[in-house]
């Protein structure tokens, strides 16, 4: 029995038989067609192993490209693992809303430990690959972390969930069928990783890969943490030190918008493919060869140059409009951003020096102002509690946290330049300030 499982007559019948349930499984969204011939690659691919292990140059690049992007991917979302929980949450939530489980609500609670150990093990898993480390191991732990995020990758896409999927933070952003088909490549070089595993050789003694590894183990944890308690030591937003706000929100000179066209995907009766077609030629009347499966605005063109920034609005807590004049302000401003008046963290100590800051700015007659999306009342509350008399302007908490990752956090600005930014861990002294940024 031992020996059958082992052969390759047993492969092929399992590998089938897969094959064959993801294609019945495959929601309508996805050609059949395309999925017939992905699935037919991976087949040969698991089939052929034994033929593709001849060649120890196709195993070779396979570990390059797949150890190199873990890392550089981990990498990426380690230097903001507090953007990455965002997202997660966001998937969280997406999975909550159409399953009704109560159970992706605790995995939003801990959506940050959750990042930083995606981070780390992505590239801890890159480096072991690079190295041989573990070759068993590594790869199957990478299968199941590239299958998990294939899955959500491609119900993102398929139901429209969720715009990116955060796999390089701000640094490149890829939309849900980019992300999907990028999965998808990775998937297929762990198999051919898998076909040819005999190829996979240590690199280095025993000692040295246990050194190695414990290395990176340390740094793929440390890094993000250390991100997490201070900002985002590579900043790839459009509110980065040195950006412009107002230069962001402008569209490039060849700037052209995002073209879209409705999109009918109808499932063929008889041999039951799905086809997409436009408003021109879908067979709305034919009902005895087609059914009507789903409607979309599909976009067909994307944007050409959009602006950067396109909801950042703020307004007094009367719902007054000030953007303008809080952009175009000609001296320094200080941005306290506290996106959630609930979650600010509740140090005594640090609200004093808050306070302190903003008294000494409005001597030296520096605006400083502090923007929230909480209610009225929360305002209130915190300005009794901790006396802040500094104002309060509202913009909304998605903007906000792209802002800065910090709650608070402390922005300084000027005629819309971002001129420096603080973590509230290193929250600055007024006269180191104004002696560093401010002359």
């Amino acid at each position: 029995m031992k020996k059958f499982l082992a052969s390759n007559a047993f492969r092929f019948i399992w590998s089938v038989g897969l094959a064959a349930l993801i294609y019945i499984i495959i929601p309508p969204c996805f050609s059949k067609t395309t999925v017939a011939i992905l699935l037919a690659i991976e087949l040969i691919l698991i089939n052929g192993a034994s033929f593709i292990a001849k060649i120890p140059m196709i195993t070779h690049i396979a570990r390059v490209l797949v150890g190199g992007l873990f890392i550089f991917s981990g990498f990426i979302k380690a230097n903001d693992p507090l953007g990455f929980s965002y997202k997660l949450k966001e998937y969280f939530e997406v999975f909550q809303n159409d399953t009704g489980l109560s159970l992706f609500e605790g995995f939003a609670h801990i959506a940050l430990p959750l990042a930083i150990i995606i981070c780390a093990s992505e590239i801890i898993l890159g480096v072991m690959l690079l190295i041989g480390y573990r070759t068993k191991l590594t790869l199957w732990l990478l299968f199941a972390q590239i299958a998990f995020f294939t899955f959500l990758t491609f119900y993102s896409a398929c139901y429209n969930k969720v715009t990116h999927c955060g796999c390089f933070g701000d640094f490149l952003k890829l939309k849900p069928w980019e992300s999907f088909w990028k999965d998808i490549a990775l998937l297929i070089l762990i198999t051919v990783l898998f076909a040819g595993k005999d190829n996979i050789r240590e690199l280095f003694s025993p000692m040295i890969l246990s050194t190695v590894v414990l290395l990176g183990v340390v740094f793929s944890i440390g890094f993000p943490i250390y991100a997490y308690r201070n900002l985002p030591p590579l900043d790839f937003r459009a509110y980065a030190p040195g950006m412009n706000i107002k230069d962001n929100m402008k569209a490039g000179a060849d700037y052209q918008p995002a073209k879209y066209e409705t999109r009918f995907k109808y499932e063929n009766l008889k041999d039951h493919t799905v086809k997409e077609f436009d408003l021109k030629s879908y067979p709305w009347q034919d009902t005895v060869t087609w059914k009507w499966v789903s409607t979309d605005n599909a976009e067909v063109q994307a944007a050409i140059n959009p602006p950067k920034i396109t909801d950042f609005t703020v307004n007094n807590l009367d719902g007054v409009p000030i953007t303008d004049s809080v952009l175009n302000n000609k001296n320094y401003s200080f941005w306290l951003i506290v996106y959630d008046l609930k979650e600010t963290e509740n140090d005594p100590t640090l609200m004093a020096k808050i306070n302190d800051f903003y008294k000494l700015s409005m001597l030296d007659k520096h605006n400083f102002i502090a923007f929230t999306a909480s209610g009225l009342a929360d305002i209130d509350k915190f300005k009794h509690e901790h006396n802040a008399l500094y104002d309060f302007a509202m913009v909304d908490g998605i903007v906000l946290k792209t802002m800065i990752r910090s709650n608070p956090g402390l922005m300084l600005v000027k005629d819309g330049t971002v001129i420096m930014n603080w973590h509230h861990n290193n929250f600055p002294g007024y006269s180191d300030v104004k002696q560093k940024f401010m002359k």
